[in-house]
This record gives C-alpha cells, structure tokens and sequence, in this order.
C-alpha cells in the first residue's frame, strides 16, 4: 500500500531545523570535503599550504554538495521520479515537509553564498575560478533540473567525477599554489573514482524506481551485474592508482597509508555484492566514510615525509 505524503509529515515531521537537517543530506557532506584534503594536501606538501583559500574551498564544496542535494530533491519531486515506493533517504519535498518553493529558495541561498565565496577565490586567484565556480553552480542545478537533467540521461558519473574529483582536486591545489602539477591530477582520480562510486551505488539502489521514472541513468542502461562491476572498479581504481603511483615514485611510500581504509571499502563492496534495495543505503553511507577516511589517511601519509 503506497502512503500519503501527508501522513508521512505526520507521523515524522522532526521539526524547522531537523527538516532542514534532512534535507541537506548530511551524510554526504565528508564524501564532499575528501577531494579539498587531497588538494590541500598536495598543496602542503609541495610548501604551498594557503589557510583562506583551503578553507574557502572547504566550505565551497560542501555547499555545492548541499545546493544538490536540495536541487536533486525538489526536481526529482517535480519529475515524478519520487514516489512512495522510494528507497533512499527521506525527501523532504515529497513528504511535504518542504514545499518546492522553500526547497528551491534554500538552494538558491546555498549556491549563492558558494557564489560569494568565490568571489573571494576569484580576487585571490583570477577570473578563471569565477569561470568555473559558476560551471560547477549550474552543473549543480543541472544535474537533476534545467531541460536536459544530466542525471536523466546517464551522465550523472561524468558530472560527479569531473566536479567532484578532478575540479575540486585540482582546483583546490591551484587556488593555493597558483599552479598545478602531473602529480595534482593523477591524486585527483582516487577521491574521484570513491565520490563516483556512491552515486552508482545510489542508481544501483534505484535502478527499477528510475526506470519507471524514465530515469536513464547509467544503472538503468547496463543493468545490476554491470551497474556492480562499475562499483568494483571505482572502489578497486581508487587504491590501484595510489599503488602504482607509489612503485612509479610519483608519490612517497607512506601514502600506502590510504590502504588503512580498504576495510570499509570492503565492507560497502560486500554490501554492493550481495543486497539489493534498501540494505544498500548502508553502502552509500560506508562509501561516503571510505571517501573521507581515504582521503584524510593520504593526508597523514604526505604529512609523514615532511
């Protein structure tokens, strides 16, 4: 039996703050700041560690992660792609905790202070980060809203690795160091590949409630065993790459620390491997803390050569 929205926001409406505390989604906020402790790491370890900079581009991502999640959630509801049958965490605009117009004014509220704060990294840096702080805005938008949604036509990995990964790497390093080296982008891919990983756990998890939706997604596309092969390689990548740049010396042997991580890597893949539905909110979350703690341990590893 499907149930009322309005008897969902009856029976859980968890008051203003909880509300909003939902619908931030906070549980993917450290997969959001592992890619700025990479960047920020490098940046230290080549002696060009910038304190304002690394800390607006903390707070940058983690409100682009918000401005998503808030746009994911009020378009997914307008496309129909949510309904009662849902699997995922709560929605607050198809509760009815939310309205869309509140939904929509916190996103733009959010993405606007992200604006601001590139203001800041603009007069640090040049007009380029205005350039790509505002193609990071719109593709926060665009991933589920606009009249071609990313995440409807099976690009959402393609967004998701460019913005979250390589960008937010990158981009990081350069807002403090003023340059950018091979070395930059190779350590890009791991937290990228990681913060990829969780959304196709998120479309493996959904797969038959986006095809109903008509919802492409790059899960509906391939299928389950595939959608779970393309989880194995992110999560596998991500460590190979740290591996092989250490045997090539791109990188000091002490960040095989990142290998203290695998533990929860393994936890979420078992999780991957062998449920379906619901049960995978659990690997969504053990991904998201993998991301983090992978990222943090890289850190700590540079850290140990200085």
């Amino acid at each position: 039996m499907q149930s009322d929205p309005a008897e969902v926001k009856t029976a859980t409406t968890p008051g203003p703050l909880g509300t909003w505390w939902l619908a931030i989604r906070p549980k993917t906020l450290p997969a959001a700041a592992s890619s700025v402790i990479v960047g920020t790491a490098l940046a230290a370890y080549d002696g060009g560690f910038a304190l304002g900079p690394a800390l607006a581009a903390l707070v940058i991502a983690l409100l682009l992660q918000i401005g998503s999640n808030l746009a994911n959630d009020v378009y997914d509801d307008e496309r129909g792609a949510d309904t009662a049958d849902r699997l995922g965490p709560t929605r607050v605009t198809h509760t009815g905790l939310l309205t869309r117009t509140q939904v929509k004014t916190g996103m733009k509220v959010v993405l606007g202070l992200a604006f601001v704060l590139g203001l800041y990294l603009t007069w640090v840096r040049g007009p380029l980060v205005l350039v790509i702080g505002v193609a990071a805005i719109i593709a926060a938008v665009a991933y589920t809203g606009g009249p071609y949604p990313l995440g409807y036509h099976g690009l959402g990995e393609v967004f998701v690795f460019l913005f979250f990964g390589l960008t937010a790497v990158v981009g990081t390093y350069w807002v403090q160091t003023g340059t950018t080296t091979p070395r930059v982008w190779l350590m890009a891919l791991p937290p990228g590949l990681i913060i990829t990983a969780i959304l196709v756990v998120n479309n493996l998890r959904d797969i038959e409630q986006d095809r109903v939706a008509g919802k492409h997604t790059i899960a509906v596309r391939l299928g389950v065993p595939a959608t779970k092969a393309e989880y194995t390689l992110c999560m596998a990548g991500a460590y190979l790459v740290v591996a092989s740049a250490v045997v090539a010396g791109a990188l000091p042997a002490p960040t095989l620390t990142v290998a203290l991580s695998a533990p929860l890597a393994w936890r979420a893949w078992r999780i991957v491997a062998t449920q379906a539905g619901r049960p995978l909110n659990g690997a969504l979350a053990l991904t998201g803390q993998t991301a983090l703690v992978f990222s943090v341990l890289f850190a700590l590893g540079l850290a140990l050569v200085r």
